[in-house]
């Protein structure tokens, strides 16, 4: 093929790219749910449309498409930042050195899913252009930040494919770490407490017995069972945890009325309700092989209930549904002892200063052997039986 047919184009809406080619080049297994629904032209679209990202966000959308004789072969959601919040992959000590130093870190490009630390494809890539429209999109992004004298450029939550042959083309790799919980094919929740020791089973119990118990009942949504009225009470949580973790919720109460109407086959919603009313809630996303935990948020406070919603009650969403695991999101050490596991994530980054792009490069690499060290400790002290337990 000649590289000189490929076209590069940046968009300031995805609606300029269309659903048909954007979703022709997110989808892996056409005709098949989504690996994830993150990436999809609904999803991405949902929080445009909103005002979640977009003018007085600090997300302005410039997706990439790259075109060969007229076809689009490959696309990747891009976004401006002028600032590095809702990004779940850290770089403040990053803008603080070059900003003592006499740069300016902001504005920046973010190749990434907006509030979503969920590992997936960030080149999204048409069926045969594999590993090509990537190259493509990769060029394309860098000489977007060189030809504005952007600082930097960040692929965030890409997977280890994507990770290594960014590494390749000269990026730097940063690794990072989560926790998950996996489906060793378990047959109910009874079967994976079968492989905690007998202490962690023991608490577990215990956690789930006083979160049942707070005078109520709990329930799984999903499809046309959500109502207008379900995301009224959810959008109540998610506004409370959102001032409290973030001091503004990322997402505008419009985004929830959108997944209603064009996600909510994509969407499960757990309903913790007392004397009919909802007191707690958690917002999980739906994957081809794994459930993605993504909101909580309450309006009475009852003991373990955020665990039951949280994490219990998606382990046994994904055991009845076959799924591979639970991603539970980003960060919580919490989560070990309840059988989440840490693995570990990935992103990519270019950095135009090269003294600059040194001191990352350093900093990644020390980071990594961290990371490596945390995960190995972690898992080590991790709930599940060992000989003679």
């Amino acid at each position: 093929m000649d590289d000189a047919a490929l076209e590069i184009r940046l968009h300031r809406s995805i609606e300029e790219i269309g659903p048909e080619a954007w979703d022709t080049c997110a989808s892996d297994a056409p005709g098949l749910r989504p690996a994830d629904p993150f990436t999809t032209y609904r999803f991405l679209h949902a929080l445009e449309v909103s005002g979640s990202v977009g003018p007085g966000t600090g997300w302005a959308p410039h997706h990439l498409s790259a075109h060969l004789n007229g076809t689009v072969i490959a696309v990747a959601p891009m976004y401006g930042k002028s600032h590095s919040q809702g990004e779940y992959v850290f770089d403040h000590s990053w803008a603080h050195a070059w900003e003592r130093a006499g740069g300016r870190y902001y504005p920046k490009l973010q190749i990434a899913v907006p509030f979503t630390p969920a590992t997936g494809r960030r080149f999204l890539e048409r069926p045969g252009f594999e590993g090509r429209g990537m190259a493509a999109l990769v060029q394309g992004a860098v000489q977007v930040a060189a030809d504005n004298d952007l600082s930097s450029l960040h692929a965030t939550f890409c997977t280890e494919g994507e990770a290594t042959a960014g590494k390749a083309m000269g990026l730097l790799h940063r690794v990072g770490s989560q926790y998950h919980w996996v489906n060793h094919g378990y047959a109910d929740f009874d079967a994976f407490l079968a492989n905690l020791s007998s202490r962690k089973r023991k608490a577990i119990r215990k956690e789930r017995r006083a979160a049942q118990g707070f005078g109520g009942t709990i329930r799984h949504l999903t499809g046309d069972d959500l109502r207008p009225a379900h995301w009224d009470a959810f959008w109540a949580f998610y506004q409370d945890t959102g001032a409290r973790k973030w001091g503004t919720p990322y997402l505008t109460r419009g985004f929830f009325d959108i997944v209603q109407q064009t996600m909510r086959d994509d969407v499960v919603l757990t309903l913790a309700e007392r004397d009919g009313q909802p007191v707690a809630g958690a917002l999980n996303f739906i994957g081809r092989d794994a459930l993605f935990g993504r909101y909580w948020g309450c309006t009475e406070h009852h003991p373990f209930l955020h665990f039951e919603l949280c994490y219990y009650q998606a382990i046994d969403f994904a055991i009845a549904h076959g799924l591979d695991r639970v991603e539970a999101g980003a960060q919580g050490e919490h989560k070990l002892a309840r059988g989440y596991l840490p693995v570990t994530t990935h992103s990519l980054h270019w950095i135009a200063d090269p003294g600059l792009r040194r001191a990352v490069a350093e900093f990644c690499q020390k980071e990594a052997e961290a990371v490596d060290e945390d995960i190995e400790i972690l898992t080590s002290m991790g709930p599940f039986r060992r000989g003679g337990d």
